[in-house]
This record gives structure tokens, sequence and C-alpha cells, in this order.
């Protein structure tokens, strides 16, 4: 058995309850860090989709633009000058 006190009581744990709750710890950290990692690659593919569909957004504006461009040349009377 294994003794650490905790704040002014004594506790006692059997080593080998001791081995397997660090082994759980141990699991729980990986298990941990491998959410953060996907996590971070979310969030990574989110900004490079915003990016994305920025983009396209700004080709549609341009492409209205442009409609509404040769609207006015169309259909606009002509000018007498």
């Amino acid at each position: 058995m294994s003794s650490h006190k905790l704040g002014e009581a004594q506790v006692f744990v059997k080593i080998d309850e001791y081995k397997q709750t660090l082994e759980v710890l141990d699991l729980v950290k990986q298990k941990l860090t491998e959410a953060k990692k996907t996590l971070a690659d979310i969030h990574a593919l989110k900004h490079d989709e915003d990016a994305e569909l920025e983009l396209w957004n700004s080709t549609l504006n341009q492409i209205e633009k442009k409609i509404e461009s040769i609207d006015k040349t169309l259909f606009e009377p002509e000018r007498i000058g």
C-alpha cells in the first residue's frame, strides 16, 4: 500500500489500484490531446472554408456589377449630345 497526505488526512491506496489509476489518467490525457488536435484541425478547415466562401461571394458580386453595367449599356436610351 502507498500512503499520500491529502491536506491533514492520509489516504491509503493499493499499489495495483494506484498504477491502474495512473494508466487511466494517462489515457485521459492522451484523449484530451487528440481532442485538442481534432478541434484545431476543424478550426483550420473552417477558416479555409470561410475564406473560400468569401472568395465566391466576391466573385458573384463582381459578376453582378458586370451584368448591371451590360444592362445599363444595352437598355438605356442613348444620349443625344
